[in-house]
């Protein structure tokens, strides 16, 4: 069943208009996913996600983040402004305030996927309170990231993600090994562009220390967390060793509740993946861990 999606004016901490979404429902709400988009995408190619969270008693919010999708207005496709990456952040914490306050009582789970996750990753570290569950899917410690980009000479860009897959049938074949999700993808006027240098070496610079920073040592350590991996997904890294990095530095922080999911074959949108419907249950029947359906 397809649920009305609502989109609103979200009016962020420095005056910047963001366009957020909404659904809900039929009843009240057992709990809150707000979803991070990645880079160069927006929020309605997550409608089946949205669906099924719906469906199982889930409100979900989510926005355009700055430059993309309907957000782009502000700065430009592409930008995220003069205070790059940390207003993503804050926009992400402003909506966050706005369903809570819409849903008073319901806990608070979000889903970052691919930059969204590393969004995610940095709003652990001031608004680790909030949360009742993290779900990172195509994420990576960044820092290790990095360092092997530049080992390899690489450049930091979507473009260098495609190396594992070519000869490959478009410059997209990375994310998915469903061809018809490629290609609307890559139909998609709000899809597939790239960042502007600034704000994409901001991505890199702010959440590069997050896995180290004090802050985390305050993340209360019954956190439930979800990783989401494609097995040949290029952002979590040859034999998922970004990922496991982000993971091995949660678990020495304290964290006891990570759950760590890779799917045999898959590439980086998992959600958009050959076996999605699998993905999904999964992610159902893990939230229903975290907050048990009345």
């Amino acid at each position: 069943m397809t649920s009305p999606i609502t989109a609103f004016d979200l009016v962020a901490p420095d005056g910047v208009h963001i366009t957020a979404y909404k659904a809900l429902p039929a009843g009240a709400p057992r709990a809150i996913v707000q979803i991070a988009h990645g880079m160069a995408e927006h929020f309605i190619r997550y409608r089946r996600v949205v669906d099924a969270l719906t469906a199982a008693g889930f409100a979900v919010y989510g926005q355009d983040h700055r430059g993309h999708g309907a957000s782009a207005a502000a700065h430009g496709l592409g930008s995220f402004g003069p205070r790059g990456f940390a207003a993503v952040v804050d926009d992400m914490a402003a909506l966050s305030r706005v369903a809570g306050t819409e849903n008073p009582g319901a806990p608070l789970i979000l889903l970052g996927h691919s930059m969204g996750s590393f969004a995610s990753q940095l709003y652990l570290l001031d608004h680790h309170a909030a949360l009742a569950g993290l779900i990172l899917s195509g994420t990576a410690a960044m820092d290790a990231m990095r360092d092997a980009l530049i080992a390899s000479g690489r450049p930091q860009s979507p473009g260098a993600m495609n190396a594992l897959f070519e000869p490959a049938r478009t410059a997209f074949d990375w994310l998915s090994r469903d061809e018809a999700e490629v290609d609307l993808y890559i139909a998609d006027p709000l899809c597939g562009f790239p960042l502007a240098d600034a704000s994409r070496v901001s991505v890199f610079e702010s959440t590069a220390g997050a896995r180290h920073d004090p802050r985390m040592a305050d993340v209360h350590h019954d956190l439930p967390v979800l990783v989401i991996s494609g097995q040949f997904d290029p952002v979590t890294g040859p034999d998922q060793a970004f990922a496991r990095a982000l993971i091995d530095s949660y678990a020495a922080n304290g964290l006891g509740q990570i759950e760590h999911k890779v799917y045999a074959g898959g590439r980086h949108e998992m959600f958009n993946e050959i076996g999605r419907a699998a993905v999904v249950a999964d992610l159902i029947a893990w939230l229903d861990g975290v907050v048990p359906s009345a």
